[in-house]
Order: structure tokens, then sequence, then C-alpha cells
């Protein structure tokens, strides 16, 4: 179901089921067509489970999901060492993980460390421990935490435009409606004209709530009040969209940054997940996009899209050490099920077995 409040009346506007009149005057279209997934009780809305949500098929292979990697930066290692292991060899393998989006000063690092181990496995085996001890540990059971005194949980999804931010979102509730959650979905990209349909369409997917507020309002306001319709109906997760911003412009972070002390000042003491959205196929340049939003408002987590389009795997490394912030989910298609748990010791396997 949608809720929208305009400028121009500062009351809530909606219906909570079959109450709500497609034909009447300025009614939203959007807003009208959604399905309902609240009912009227004698002591207000709650929010209920919805017949007709989409329910995700199980996720994709991983191994297949990152196949484009296996086959080249991988596949340059192994042809590398199969011809032995003098200094060219080791100038070659630095090459490819730069290639492969490691980054520079990672990949000498990372060589150098290769070399010192002498491992009796060879050096492919050397790298590939060397990878794998730069990936965070974490914790297999991870999921967003709803605050101390029953509030919801809250996922603040922050990134560049293009990223697939959007639909990250959309999959986000489609995986936590088909575990049994109420989810409330933020309309807060107010800027970008298709945002809040896109979400909308999304949320009617995965039988969510969406909060909206009109084009061009503040996001801020559009978090505060998703927020209180969660407390108020006991909604288990929140996930609030955020506009599209570049890294580059300072008063659009600021914004952003506003929108985070807006979820302490509602929920004190919560420990909202921030996550950010890189596309994997932009390499070093999301890296440096990242550790904009880390400083901005402290990332709690990584979603890494379109990993399956791309050779350049490497960046999944580049990122765990360079920002100390695990990937918490990695996108491997287009589909709902495609955006899946990132398992550490799974993504070193799947690149090298």
């Amino acid at each position: 179901m949608f809720w929208r409040r305009r400028p121009s009346d500062p009351a809530w506007e909606g219906s909570t089921g079959p109450d709500v009149d497609p034909t009447r005057e300025g009614a939203d279209p959007v807003e009208a067509a959604a399905p309902p997934d609240t009912a009227d009780h004698a002591d207000g809305p709650t929010i209920q489970p919805v017949a007709s949500a989409e329910r995700p098929e199980p996720g994709p292979d991983l191994r297949d999901g990152v196949a484009r990697s296996r086959g080249g930066f991988v596949a340059r290692l192994r042809g590398l060492f199969a011809s032995g292991e003098d200094e060219s060899t080791w100038e070659g393998i630095e090459e490819t993980l730069i290639a492969g989006d490691v980054g520079a000063a990672l990949a000498m690092r990372i060589v150098e460390r290769a070399r010192a181990r002498r491992d009796p496995a060879g050096g492919q085996a050397a790298v590939r421990a060397e990878l794998a001890a730069l990936l965070l540990a974490r914790d297999p059971a991870w999921e967003p935490q709803r605050t101390r005194d029953g509030g919801p949980a809250v996922i603040l999804v922050v990134g560049v435009n293009g990223t697939g931010k959007t639909t990250t979102i959309g999959k986000l509730a489609s995986r936590y409606r088909a575990e049994g959650r109420s989810v409330i979905v933020a309309a807060a990209d107010t800027f970008r004209a298709a945002a809040t349909e896109q979400l909308g369409a999304w949320a009617a997917r995965a039988g969510a709530t969406m909060i909206a507020h009109a084009p061009g309002a503040d996001p801020g306001a559009v978090v505060y009040d998703a927020l209180d319709a969660a407390v108020a109906r006991g909604v288990d997760l929140v996930i609030a969209d955020t506009a599209g911003r570049l890294h580059t412009r300072s008063y659009l972070m600021d914004e952003l940054a506003k929108v985070r002390r807006v979820i302490d000042r509602r929920l004190p003491g919560a420990a909202p997940e921030v996550l950010f959205v890189l596309d994997a196929t932009t390499g070093q340049n999301g890296l440096a996009q990242a550790a904009a939003f880390n400083a901005a408002v402290g990332l709690t987590g990584i979603v890494l899209t379109k990993l399956d389009s791309t050779a350049k795997g490497g960046i999944v490394f580049a990122i765990e050490d360079a920002l100390r912030v695990p990937v918490r989910f990695v996108g491997l298609g287009e589909g709902v099920a495609d955006l899946i748990p990132f398992d550490p010791a799974a993504f070193v396997a799947a690149l090298f077995d």
C-alpha cells in the first residue's frame, strides 16, 4: 500500500484496504493502483501478509555468477603460474591483479606477501591465500537488528544513480517479505522523476508498504514519516531509498548525512544498516565513491551489483581491504532472487576451484 502526503495537506492521505476509491478527485494513480497490505481493526491498522506477494525462487549459483571473473583475471593468474615462478612471472601476476581491479598498491602488497610465504603448494596457492585473507570475518547469520525497545530495523540504502540502487531495495524487500517480515519502504529519492514510481512497482511486487511525499519534498521528512508509521504499526523493517548522489557534490552528501541524523533522532539508540550500492563494473572509480560515502554517513555494508557482468571481480578484495566494510550482498542477475548474501569462502572457492 502507498501513503502519500502532499504539501497542501499535512494530514496522512491513503487507505487501509477496500475503501480506496481510485476515481476520487485528486487520487494519485500509483497510490490507487497499489494492492493493500493493511486491514482495519478497532485498535487501528496493522500490517498483514499479502497473499499476492511474489516469493523469490532460490538464488543463483555463485560459481556460475562469477564465471567471467574466473575466466578473466583468475584464468590469467593460472596461466602465468603454469609457465614457472621466476621474476617475470611475479611481475605478470601483479599486472594481472591490477587489471582485475584489485588496485595497484594492493596488488604489490599481495605479491610481496605471497612470495614471502614460500608456500609448498606453489605461488598460485599463496596468492589465493593472500586474497582470502583480505576478506573480513563476519557472522553468517547477520541480519538488520530491531531496536531494543522493539522499534523497526532500518536499512538506509545509498549510492549514485545507475548502480541499481532502487532495484536493490526492491530485491531486499522481496527477500525479507518472503521470510515473513513486514516491510515499509521509504521513497526518499524525491528528486529523480521516476524514482517513486519505480520503487512503488517493486513494493507492490514484494507486498511491502511504500511511504512517499510529493516530488521534490524533503527526503528527511519522508524517512521520518516512514519510521513513525513503522513504530505505530509494529513493522519489522524500514528500507529507505535516497537520491542518487555524486560523491563530488558536497551539498548532496551533507543532505544525506542529515537523513542519517533524522533516523538517530526518531529512533534514539538505533543501529541502522547503511548499505552502499556499488556497480561492480565501475571498478576503482566505484571504490572512490564508496570511500566518500563512508566518510559522510558511515557505511556498514556494501551491495555489489552486476558482479556477473564483469571479469574484474578483484574489486571485492579491494573494497574490503580499503574500507574495512563487508560486502553483504552481491547481484548476479536481473531476477528478484539474483541478489544473494555474500559468503567470502564460497566466493574465493568459486573463483579458483
